[in-house]
């Protein structure tokens, strides 16, 4: 979020838009911010799948393995077993 998150006078919270210049938000409890938040995380979530969901081939293509690496070559083999169980294995693990 590209604001300022303030404590008002009043013991309550205001966000002002760094992008606006203005304030988009104010008289905020802390729950009213963590829901904020989350709300926006949700919906940057959403959009991330929506819009930049890649193959599954494209994105092996990005993972290295084996020596000196952070995933041996055992570990590759059982994640790409793991990928490939049906959904109801899955439910069984």
């Amino acid at each position: 979020m590209a604001g300022i998150i303030a404590k008002q006078p009043n013991g309550l919270y205001c966000r002002i838009s760094t992008v606006v210049d203005a304030p988009t938000n104010w008289n905020m409890t802390k729950q009213d911010y963590i829901d904020l938040c989350v709300e926006k995380a949700k919906q940057d979530a959403k959009y991330v799948l929506e819009n930049h969901c890649y193959d599954f081939d494209y994105a092996l293509r990005h993972i290295l393995y084996g020596k000196n690496t952070n995933m041996t070559c055992d570990e590759y083999e059982q994640f790409i077993k793991d990928c490939n169980k049906e959904l109801n294995d899955k439910c069984q693990l």
